[in-house]
């Protein structure tokens, strides 16, 4: 699918108060909350994330914290990921797994949104980044032949320098499965988190490799492609696929898990990668990990506020731990809960219900102020 024009809505941002009043939402947010969003100020806080409409079509929408459109654009078909450039003047939303698109956008609609189709042999995970100075973009892709071969993790790389997005090369990420990337140490290194789990676009999301899984995080130079460093798990956890991951102001790279072994048991999901050392599991007590249903589906990082937050769909529960040592600092539940992203000094998080939240950890359970008539949010969010 191409696009042919704007083909977006876009809200006026200043109308907002009259626009809660009117929508009994004021009342709704609590005074944290309200606080964080600057009502009335053009320069408040704005987010990002894929969604399905009241209407069934999917979308990426820029939205404020509590949950007002301020730009909507239909997607081909449902979104996962979002990469934002170094100047935030634009993003690109990325299909979900198995999917065949990349979409960038203009945050200010100086362009049509622009769409860039899978090469041959290729689909996309779900997630990608820019290059330190803007004018790439790497996205995760699987490498696939006909079923029954073991596919490959490609980081396609795009020169993101024009209106559109267009392949010029690739690179191994030395793994099955890669899912999330991430731009570490100045932008001289790409993070890979090599889920470990085969899949064919044939057979869609089912995993092919159960009994042989090998989840890795790579460390990649982002110039040449050449790996740096290959870090896996213990042998007896290599059914948690290392998926979604986020990196803290001293460097480190958070990684949430997801466990694909027998139900009944409760291993690991959290681990952390340092610049100085290597893989290491964070030890999180049993009791909390179990909120988690055995799956990490979101991490994010709020730096200032030295947190880490956790979320699982599954599990239905937002988990938070200290930056610095692992610590839990608190935890809530919310149903179908997933898309992270710093505000104030927590968290925006969102649900599969429309349902959007601010959480600490440090403050009594959060409870959902805004929820967007007929929204299902997606998996991520993303702070513009």
């Amino acid at each position: 699918m191409r696009w042919t024009g704007t083909e977006a809505a876009v809200l006026n941002r200043r109308s907002f108060l009259s626009g809660l009043a009117a929508a009994g939402l004021l009342p709704l947010l609590p005074d944290r909350a309200a606080a964080a969003l600057g009502a009335g100020d053009p320069d408040e806080p704005l987010f990002a994330s894929a969604r399905r409409n009241a209407d069934g079509r999917h979308a990426v929408a820029i939205l404020t914290a509590d949950g007002r459109d301020v730009l909507d654009v239909p997607l081909p078909d449902r979104g996962h990921g979002i990469a934002l450039s170094p100047d935030r003047s634009r993003f690109v939303t990325f299909a979900r797994r198995p999917g065949q698109f990349l979409m960038l956008v203009d945050r200010e609609e100086r362009q049509a949104p622009q769409v860039t189709s899978a090469e041959l042999g290729r689909h996309y995970y779900g997630h990608g980044v820019f290059s330190a100075d803007g004018r790439l973009v790497y996205a995760v892709e699987n490498a696939f032949g006909p079923v029954g071969e073991e596919t490959r993790g490609r980081v396609g790389v795009y020169d993101a320098s024009g209106e559109r997005l267009i392949r010029i090369g690739e690179f191994d990420t030395h793994g099955v499965g890669p899912h999330d990337i991430l731009l570490a140490e100045e932008g001289r290194v790409l993070v890979v988190a090599n889920g470990g789990i085969d899949t064919h676009p044939v057979t869609g999301r089912d995993m092919l490799n159960l009994d042989r899984m090998q989840p890795s995080i790579a460390r990649i130079d982002a110039a040449s492609g050449d790996l740096l460093g290959l870090f896996r798990l213990p042998p007896d956890l290599s059914q948690v696929s290392l998926r979604h991951m986020a990196l803290d102001a001293a460097g480190s790279v958070w990684i949430g898990g997801q466990f694909e072994g027998d139900a009944g048991l409760t291993p690991p999901l959290v681990a952390r990668l340092s610049r100085e050392g290597g893989l290491s599991v964070v030890d999180v007590p049993e009791g909390l990990l179990k909120r988690l249903g055995n799956y990490v589906g979101s991490v994010a990082v709020n730096a200032p506020a030295g947190l880490v937050a956790l979320s699982s769909p599954r599990g239905g529960h937002v988990l938070y731990l200290s930056a610095a040592d692992g610590t839990p600092v608190g935890s809530h539940p919310i149903a179908d809960v997933c898309g992270l992203a710093p505000l104030d000094d927590g968290f925006l998080v969102s649900d599969g219900a429309g349902g959007l939240a601010f959480g600490t950890g440090r403050e009594p359970a959060a409870e959902p102020y805004a929820r967007p008539a007929g929204v299902s949010w997606d998996n991520h969010m993303a702070a513009l």
